[in-house]
């Protein structure tokens, strides 16, 4: 049972009666709307590569719920997960007996991921916040070595505010004092606000510069690029987004280093090119190609359509799209389904948020007329491969929350195809 509170309090309380296993930790905090998954698994490949014991701590999980916890790269285990649930629950239960309010199941998963990080003595964290940043229940950590700010788009408006000043407010509450905070080119008012906070608080603002950037190679396999000192890099994340969000980890790590931590140039190539992350513009299949990508906002919209229209101009492209009714859905349908084929609409399921197939369909049409609504993602993808050809390419999108789902219809057709 868990409460559903504003603010650090609870979250702060349910840390002491653990022991604050977030004192002694060294933070590298992520915040912003779209890019922090693949931030965070830049930023950890590099620090495991440089030979340092690394926590990551994200969400939401795709396929298992022990992902969201990792340890160098690997799931926390079974049998310690348990274990600190148990402590989290006996904590919780003793908050009650007092009188006080219960933490939020994102506060008690922070909570499990401070304690799981401690016992594994890891010598750096890299934390994604879980809406905005100010009152974010990860915000509870006291220092931070450096702040990383991901592109900030419109999203979660109910909570974060209605324009991009306000969300960028938000963000900016992860920024602690003398320290060093990197960030994405940002819109204007997003950016005045960075740098506002970072003078208030005495804080070095760093920020990508776009203009250095220089493409060398795309493809879905494998990129590469310069930036600045940083010549030839190679990554295997695809997008075209990925030069821009790659830049943003070389800045953190250059970062890092002023603050004294030892990350050899080997390391920063190799943990680069050895970065995944799951459902951000990922191949599943060939003939026909099959991509999946979790963009939910306008920011990720224009990010997978520059990429659709990179490496697939000249293809057909077949969308199935499912969206949460409380999403810009309308952004993300302007952006893609006019480069769009056929479009099949689903609805994500077992979440009261999703919007029905059917409503999104109607959104749909007044963009394309080659739009119909499918009874669920396995007869959507069904109808979608009906659809293609070998040579066109099969893009599904709208929520991260129902990728792990696609993944196992795509992974059993092959199967049973093989």
């Amino acid at each position: 049972r868990y409460g559903s509170v504003l603010g650090l309090d609870s979250m702060r309380e349910l840390l002491h009666r653990l022991g604050d296993p977030q004192d002694g930790l060294k933070f590298i905090h992520v915040a912003g709307t779209n890019g922090k998954g693949s931030i965070l698994s830049y930023l950890s490949s590099i620090l495991i590569q440089a030979g340092y014991t690394t926590g990551c701590y994200f969400s939401p999980w795709l396929f298992e719920y022990g992902e969201q916890f990792q340890v160098n790269g690997v799931h926390i285990a079974d049998d310690e997960l348990a274990r600190h649930t148990t402590e989290i629950a006996e904590a919780i239960s003793n908050m009650e007996a007092d009188g006080l309010n219960s933490p939020t199941l994102f506060e008690a998963e922070t909570a499990l991921a401070m304690l799981y990080f401690k016992s594994r003595r890891c010598d750096f964290v890299v934390l994604e916040t879980g809406l905005g940043g100010r009152e974010d229940a990860t915000n509870v950590v006291g220092t931070t070595l450096v702040e990383v700010i991901t592109p900030i788009s419109k999203d979660h408006m109910a909570f974060l505010g209605e324009t991009i000043r306000e969300i960028a407010g938000e963000k900016a509450g992860i920024i602690k004092p003398d320290t060093i905070a990197v960030s994405a080119k940002q819109h204007a008012d997003a950016e005045d606000v960075l740098a506002a906070k970072c003078a208030e608080l005495g804080s070095e603002l760093r920020v990508v510069d776009e203009a250095a950037i220089e493409p060398i190679s795309y493809g879905i396999g494998e990129q590469r690029f310069n930036y600045r000192t940083w010549d030839n890099v190679t990554i295997l994340l695809a997008g075209t987004h990925q030069f821009s969000n790659a830049s943003l980890a070389l800045l953190a790590v250059e970062a890092l280093r002023d603050k004294g931590v030892i990350i050899p140039d080997k390391a920063i190539y190799d943990g680069l090119k050895a970065a995944r992350w799951f459902g951000r513009f990922t191949e599943l299949a060939k003939e026909p190609t099959v991509i999946i990508d979790g963009a939910h906002n306008e920011g990720a919209a224009m990010a997978l359509e520059s990429s659709i229209r990179q490496y697939f101009g000249d293809k057909k492209v077949i969308l199935v799209i499912g969206v949460f009714k409380d999403k810009e859905y309308d952004k993300l349908l302007s952006h893609l389904v006019p480069i769009s084929r056929q479009v099949i609409t689903v609805e994500t399921p077992n979440n009261a948020r999703a919007m029905p197939a059917r409503e999104l369909a109607e959104k749909a049409r007044a963009y394309s007329n080659h739009v119909e609504a499918s009874d669920s993602i396995y007869q959507g993808i069904d109808k979608a491969y009906e659809y293609a050809s070998r040579d066109d390419v099969i893009l599904v999108c709208g929520s991260l929350s129902f990728l792990g789902d696609v993944k196992r219809i795509i992974e059993t057709r092959g199967t049973n195809n093989g």
